[in-house]
């Protein structure tokens, strides 16, 4: 179901209305959890979007329907004068100042990344205990629905991470658990640990996949997944931002704080796939960004992907992506740009 947009307003310079129905949704995995096609992205919360803005999209991402926000302990660390935790405290605020929308929200954390500070970082049982106490301070929730392991972690075993996961759901402050940034031998070694042992699996896993960044995660790792049913929700969804088509030379590299990023998709490949974005996207009345998004929604293997927003319009038109059903044809030409 597409939001429906304000009067005379156009894809990408929209403004949400009230929440008119919800869009269909998916299951994540097995873990229970049913989410909409589509998960916002919270790592800009607090780095190129401040309270205010944040709160804004967090209301309109909810009130058109949808519901799963990614975010993780370590959103934003590299922004001078951060220290971890901006993206999880933004999303507890807006929380606490709308208690009726907990019901209607699926909260995704992680991790494992660096905070900071001896022993503030990795998988190990002990930081993981400590971890989520933070994170459930900042999200001021008493359960987080899916807490994933934000990378690999080669200094603690897969036995202490994944009994550490069964303490806090037996305890019930997680729900569930996942894993980003695993190739397919970790991954696969994970689910024998888990399997051997009786402890926790990851159900649900965070690749980079994109049109542009494709070779990691199509092959054994995707095999892997659909065998073994697992959530795939993927993140860099638009590769930093290039995939909107807001980045077509190295002038426009200072349009955004992220243009740094974008600077590797600016080769003939990347080319090939702007021009097949903006077809498909001529074809279907849309832009670029909710082809890619779009693409990204029909492929086997993936659950929803992961895009942020920095404004309300940014959002509007991501939105989009979810009611756009690309043809064969369509899907084609895409490949056929970033084969």
């Amino acid at each position: 179901m597409r939001p429906t947009l304000a009067a005379g307003a156009t894809h990408g310079t929209a403004t949400l209305t009230p929440r008119i129905m919800t869009p269909q949704t998916r299951l994540l995995g097995k873990t229970g959890l049913q989410i909409a096609p589509l998960v916002l992205g919270a790592n800009v919360f607090g780095w190129t979007a401040d309270e205010a803005t944040s709160f804004s999209v967090l209301d309109a991402f909810v009130d058109a329907g949808f519901g799963a926000i990614d975010t993780a302990d370590s959103y934003s660390t590299w922004v001078p004068g951060n220290s971890g935790g901006e993206s999880e405290t933004i999303i507890g605020r807006w929380l606490k100042r709308n208690p009726g929308k907990r019901d209607r929200v699926q909260l995704l954390t992680k991790v494992g990344s660096d905070m900071g500070g001896p022993g503030r970082g990795g998988l190990s049982a002990r930081w993981i205990r400590q971890a989520v106490e933070e994170s459930l301070r900042r999200l001021q929730v008493d359960v987080i629905d899916l807490y994933q392991s934000h990378k690999p972690d080669a200094s603690t075993p897969y036995e202490e991470t994944l009994s550490a996961y069964e303490a806090l759901i037996k305890a019930g402050k997680v729900r569930a658990i996942g894993a980003s940034n695993l190739d397919a031998t970790q991954l696969a070694d994970s689910l024998r640990v888990a399997d051997a042992k009786g402890l926790p699996r990851y159900q649900t896993l965070q690749p980079q996949y994109n049109l542009y960044d494709r070779d990691s995660y199509e092959g054994p790792l995707r095999d892997l997944a659909i065998r073994e049913g697992l959530g795939v929700i993927p993140y860099y969804g638009l590769a930093s931002g290039f995939l909107t088509g807001k980045y077509r030379s190295p002038d426009d590299l200072s349009k955004s704080p992220r243009g740094g990023g974008v600077a590797r998709y600016l080769d003939a490949r990347g080319m090939r796939i702007l021009a097949a974005l903006d077809e498909v996207g001529g074809r279907n009345s849309a832009q670029p960004a909710e082809v890619a998004l779009a693409w990204l929604m029909q492929r086997e293997g993936v659950t929803a992907p992961i895009a942020s927003a920095r404004s309300r319009e940014q959002l509007a038109s991501l939105l989009h992506a979810a009611d756009l059903h690309l043809s064969s044809d369509d899907v084609a030409t895409l490949d056929r740009a970033s084969a």
